[in-house]
C-alpha cells in the first residue's frame, strides 16, 4: 500500500497544472482590470470636458406695460455671464496622462500631446 501511494502522481500533476493555469488567469485579469480602469478614467475625463464646455450664460428681458398713459406694471430683466473655471479647458487637470514630457535614454526628451 505504501508503494502504490508513493508511485501515485495523479493528484500532483493536476495540482501543478491548476496552479499554472490559475496564475496565468490572475495575471491576465490584473492587466485587463488595469486597462479597464484607464479606459473608465479616460471616458470620465471626456465627460468632464463636455460638462466644462457647456455655455451657461443666460439672460431674459423685462417687460413694461402701460394702460391709458399710466404705468400698469413692469419687471426688470436679468442675466448671468459664466466665467471660465479652472478645469473647463482641462489644461491643468490631466487625469489619465499626467506627464507632459518623459525623459528617455541618452538625454533624449519625448513630448506627448494628448
Amino acid at each position: 500500500m505504501l508503494r502504490t501511494l508513493w508511485n501515485d502522481e495523479a493528484g500532483f500533476v493536476i495540482s501543478a497544472e491548476l496552479i499554472l493555469v490559475l496564475t496565468i488567469a490572475v495575471l491576465a485579469m490584473v492587466v485587463g482590470l488595469s486597462e479597464v480602469a484607464v479606459a473608465v478614467n479616460t471616458e470620465l475625463n471626456d465627460l468632464s470636458n463636455a460638462f466644462g464646455s457647456l455655455k451657461q450664460d443666460y439672460a431674459y428681458t423685462g417687460f413694461f406695460a402701460k394702460e391709458a398713459g399710466k404705468e400698469k406694471s413692469f419687471f426688470n430683466g436679468s442675466g448671468f455671464k459664466d466665467k471660465a473655471d479652472d478645469c473647463d479647458s482641462n489644461d491643468s487637470c490631466d487625469l489619465v496622462c499626467g506627464t507632459a514630457g518623459v525623459q528617455g535614454k541618452e538625454g533624449v526628451s519625448f513630448q506627448f500631446n494628448f
